[in-house]
């Protein structure tokens, strides 16, 4: 049996020290895969971890997205019912005041009516025949 370090010590001890350092190596490669089986488990909970606190956040943003749009919402609606007035109250005297240039318009045609048609009739009816202005008088 050939040792490989000094056999005068110990007397070949080598293999019983292989055999034992076989089975520590063999335990200790054990221990390391349970230590990367634990690791892996540490990382996919921390991934599920991520994933969770990612959709909680996607809801928590949509919820508060939909309170900020219902909070505008009502608040233009608010905007828009107060100045609705001013709108109608605006048309109300453009109204007022359309309805009383109208009722002038109407005073002043009953008023001048007759004299107006009595104008046209006197242009018609009355003709003075004269010579126009341009025309001179042929000397004969």
């Amino acid at each position: 049996m050939a040792c490989a370090w000094n056999e005068r010590q110990s007397g070949c001890a080598p293999a019983r020290f292989a055999s034992q350092m076989s089975a520590q190596q063999s335990q200790g490669i054990q221990t390391l895969l349970e230590a990367e089986k634990e690791a892996a488990k540490i990382v996919q909970q921390a991934r599920q971890y991520r994933v969770q606190k990612l959709k909680d956040a996607r809801s928590e943003a949509a919820k508060e997205i939909d309170e900020y749009k219902k909070a505008k919402e009502q608040e233009f609606k608010a905007f828009e019912s107060s100045h609705a007035g001013t709108t109608s109250s605006a048309q109300t005297a453009v109204d007022k005041e359309t309805e009383v240039s109208l009722k002038a318009i109407t005073d002043s045609y009953n008023k001048n009516k007759d004299a107006v048609v009595q104008k046209l009739l006197d242009r018609v009816v009355l003709v003075k025949p004269e010579l126009h202005r341009n025309l001179t008088k042929v000397q004969a």
